[in-house]
């Protein structure tokens, strides 16, 4: 199971907190003009058929792309699939509209080793008040002065297929758009692609946001500039992505929801998958190495971080 330290490679003079924020002009142009196309073309095309191509196309790529695609099997490598899977995965994920698999790769890793340091950018950690963090997200890209070396895994660097859709990740939604007019119009346009891409884009921000300021944890990385908090009452809109204190302790884990209460729709996803054979080895906490850094908070032992499984959850599945 790979990790995300061989991928970012740190040096001496390496800082994750000394850095510019420039507005960037295809990130801020992209993200505005699917959400123009939404408002305007949204509200002249609208039906109650192209809001139903919006949920269940968001539900499609925000579950099986974002979530199990990208996150959980490309960056994570917390469960294993076959090679065809995996590509409809990543596609899915980059039709979200923030980016191709080199890109998404890229950006997970440097905020997860920064956020990991003693000290982190505030356009990295979330930091930075409501509206201000908003606008560095949405429309803008950080320059660390001193950034890790980055090395992406072979099969991404080999792979014809993963360049390809990198390199047209933005057109990847043209193919979707030209089907969606033969069916429905303009309306499944706008409503199933610029709506689906604002919303998308918006609230990952959204729950980036929340994620590393407010919220329950039960979990404390010692030593690490962020903290990640359960967002509550999100499991089914973020598919369990909401859930991110148990992510900053157990990153490996195919299972986001760990505890009663915290409803994880991608883990049932895997669980179905994994019946049917097209999944296998899914990864939970008591399958990872033991962390030292990690320490359980409340009156709970830390015992999980001193090596004992016991305190791992039991799945519920």
């Amino acid at each position: 199971m790979s990790t995300l330290v061989e991928r970012v490679i740190a040096h001496p003079d390496t800082n994750a907190s000394v850095g510019d924020v420039r507005w960037s002009p295809a990130k801020s142009l992209w993200f505005t003009a699917m959400a123009m196309g939404w408002l305007i073309g949204g509200a002249l095309y609208f039906s109650w058929g192209a809001v139903a191509v919006f949920v269940l196309l968001s539900g499609v790529t925000l579950c099986f792309g974002h979530s199990l695609g990208m996150h959980r099997k490309l960056i994570h490598e917390s469960y294993s699939c076959s090679d065809f899977l995996e590509k409809v995965g990543v596609w899915l994920g980059t039709l979200v509209g923030l980016g191709g698999p080199f890109t998404m790769m890229y950006t997970h890793d440097i905020r997860d080793w920064a956020q990991r340091q003693r000290t982190c950018h505030p356009f990295l950690s979330h930091q930075s008040a409501f509206l201000k963090d908003g606008w560095w997200q949405l429309h803008c890209k950080l320059y660390l002065e001193r950034e890790p070396e980055f090395q992406f895994p072979k099969k991404l660097s080999v792979s014809r297929f993963y360049r390809f859709i990198e390199k047209t990740a933005m057109l990847q939604q043209v193919p979707l758009a030209v089907v969606l007019w033969l069916f429905g119009g303009w309306g499944y346009v706008f409503w199933g692609v610029c709506g689906r891409v604002t919303i998308s884009i918006l609230g990952h921000w959204l729950i980036g946001y929340f994620a590393h300021n407010c919220g329950h944890r039960d979990w404390n990385v010692d030593g690490a500039a962020v903290q990640g908090h359960n967002v509550l009452f999100c499991g089914l809109i973020t598919f369990g992505e909401c859930w991110h204190n148990n992510h900053h302790a157990f990153p490996g884990s195919a299972r986001l929801g760990l505890y009663d209460g915290q409803f994880d729709p991608g883990w049932l996803v895997l669980r179905c998958l994994e019946r049917w054979g097209l999944a296998s080895g899914l990864a939970e906490p008591k399958d990872l190495p033991t962390r030292p850094e990690l320490r359980r908070l409340g009156s709970a032992s830390s015992s999980r971080a001193e090596g004992d499984e016991s305190a791992a959850p039991t799945p519920r599945v």
